[in-house]
């Protein structure tokens, strides 16, 4: 099946002509639609249905531990507190996710649906109903659920828990859809690409904001969360966690702030289902970048000769070309731009905000190396369509080994002097510098079992990058890209191992003198490790080529 619904897909009733009348519910033709993308993408190899299975066995598994969590809590004094702020973080998630981390399908994506006879009411509705099928709709019934069995104590309060789990889901999907749909065409510019970019950097922030703010409500406890209560009076205005408080209040028998937080909710589900109208009929009925090509078709020309200076210090042959495109990427391919950013950006954040509290190690360095070396996953995929030129040079092992190598490079080239200054930046902040040895070593030795990993799962689980529109993974295939990332991340570990090993037995027999040995040994067992993993992942480049040039082109 075609991934942009029809008219006559739209409109064909069971056992009748392609026509419906005036009125006729869209609802379950994209819920049809959804359900039938997410089997055929599945359809399509056992590794991506079982990756799914499984990304999915762990949501319904967090879920289930939320709920049992809250209701646990259950009775226990200013627990409303925990669920008022737990709701707020959510839907800040539900409100940047879609933005940065977008795992939907063509049948959320309004672009997709300008050309088809369909108004924006009856539409937004549709998509609405259809993006409550998910793995994350499931986790905010579960916490919205948790939470109002959490507080509610007595009929009253059970009634208005019914309505506020329902406001509370509502407003979060809508609130995502309508973030969504007002920057579909955020990718669709260069300047544009670029904005979104810098926007990356300050989600980043909001995100170690986030972190802090669940650190605090974690680590409070039961016996401590009237630390929580001073934060909750304030966010309890703000809806959905408004429709939560609601709750609390009918369970004290304060009945006019239990109206006043689901209306407060109620009004925010509707002004939000108002922009997001206003929104979808802008996008459905303005031009895009697809008519307007000229206006920026010379753009990026003048600098076409800006890798010229950087080009005569890379190596010559096949590797310093690799190189010299991988890096021209990282600058000029606006997704690409915007993975290197939030790497470059939160992991210099991470050693810095644990200075700020006052309570990190010099460890936390090894976010730098980690979130750098993860930029070396789904090679393949980011170079997007365009993959097809590479895949005609390579017929070889060698010509797939000197690919990967080329790319490990100019990888390496920016990682190991970002991950040098992390760590010399965290030894002065956060100490003892005697702790450098070992964090510095071990960070170098993850780096390149990251780069290993990365090269082994760009030959074994590729996916698509669209070039168009917010997606940073084609649709269907979000469960593969996640568990290649985080199955990558757990063997990275593996592969590590061994120096963890050398540097726990250098602690244990008292050798302190030579721990600098970590450093010297650190490097050269990543440099090992990479070039072995690129070794093994060469061969299945080759022999899987095909297939992964069927995979990096659906978007």
């Amino acid at each position: 099946m075609t991934s942009t619904p029809s008219s006559a897909a739209l409109t064909r009733t069971p056992g009748g002509p392609a026509a419906a009348a005036p009125g006729t519910s869209l609802t379950p033709v994209f819920v049809r639609l959804k359900l039938s993308l997410l089997r055929n993408g599945l359809r399509q190899s056992t590794g991506r249905a079982v990756a799914y299975v499984a990304s999915l066995a762990m949501a319904l598994l967090c879920a289930a531990v939320v709920l049992i969590g809250l209701v646990a809590l259950r009775g226990v004094e200013h627990a409303g507190a925990l669920g008022v702020l737990l709701v707020a973080l959510l839907t800040l998630g539900w409100a940047v996710m879609p933005l940065f981390f977008p795992g939907g399908d063509e049948t959320l994506d309004p672009t997709r649906l300008v050309m088809l006879p369909l108004r924006p009411r009856p539409l937004i509705f549709s998509l609405l109903m259809v993006s409550l099928v998910g793995v994350g709709p499931v986790f905010t019934l579960a916490l919205a659920v948790g939470s109002v069995i959490m507080l509610a104590h007595g009929a009253a309060a059970a009634v208005t828990g019914v309505l506020a789990v329902v406001l509370v889901i509502l407003v979060c999907v809508a609130l995502a859809r309508a973030v969504a749909t007002a920057n579909v065409r955020l990718l669709t510019s260069r300047r544009g690409r670029d904005l979104a970019v810098l926007s990356g950097l300050f989600i980043a922030l909001g995100g170690q904001a986030v972190n802090l703010a669940s650190q605090k409500l974690f680590g409070a406890g039961a016996a401590g969360l009237s630390a929580l209560e001073g934060a909750s009076d304030v966010v309890r205005w703000i809806p959905p966690a408004s429709a939560v408080d609601a709750v609390r209040a009918a369970s004290d028998g304060a009945y006019r702030r239990a109206v006043l937080g689901l209306a407060l909710a109620a009004v925010a589900l509707a002004l939000l289902l108002w922009w997001w109208q206003r929104t979808l009929t802008t996008v459905m009925t303005s031009p895009d970048s697809s008519t307007l090509q000229a206006v920026e078709k010379d753009s990026g020309r003048k600098q076409r000769d800006a890798g010229s200076g950087l080009q005569r210090l890379l190596p010559e042959g096949r590797t310093g070309t690799v190189m010299l495109r991988m890096l021209r990427y990282a600058w000029r391919d606006p997704k690409t731009k915007m993975g290197w950013a939030m790497a470059f950006g939160v992991g210099l954040l991470i050693p810095v905000v644990s200075a700020v509290q006052g309570n990190g190690t010099l460890y936390t360095a090894f976010s730098a190396s980690a979130l750098l070396g993860m930029q070396m996953y789904n090679q393949f995929g980011q170079d997007t369509s365009a993959f097809w030129m590479v895949a005609s040079t390579i017929s070889t092992p060698r010509d797939a080994y000197l690919e990967l190598r080329g790319r490990a490079l100019g990888l390496a080239l920016a990682a190991v002097p970002f991950v040098t200054v992390v760590v010399v930046g965290a030894a002065a902040l956060l100490g003892p510098w005697s702790a450098f040895w070992d964090v510095y070593g071990l960070s170098l030795a993850l780096l390149g079992s990251l780069v290993a990993t990365g090269a082994l799962a760009s030959a074994l689980f590729p996916y698509s990058i669209p070039s168009e529109g917010n997606k940073n993974i084609a649709p269907g295939q979000g469960a593969i890209a996640w568990f290649s990332l985080f199955g990558g991340m757990l063997v990275s570990a593996v592969f590590a191992a061994p120096m963890a090993g050398l540097t726990i037995w250098l602690h244990v027999a008292g050798l302190h003198g030579l721990l600098w040995v970590l450093v010297p040994v650190g490097a050269a067992y990543g440099v090992g490790v990479a070039l072995l993993g690129m070794r093994i992942a060469a061969p299945r480049v080759v022999a899987r080529l095909p297939e992964i040039l069927g995979a990096v082109s659906k978007g």
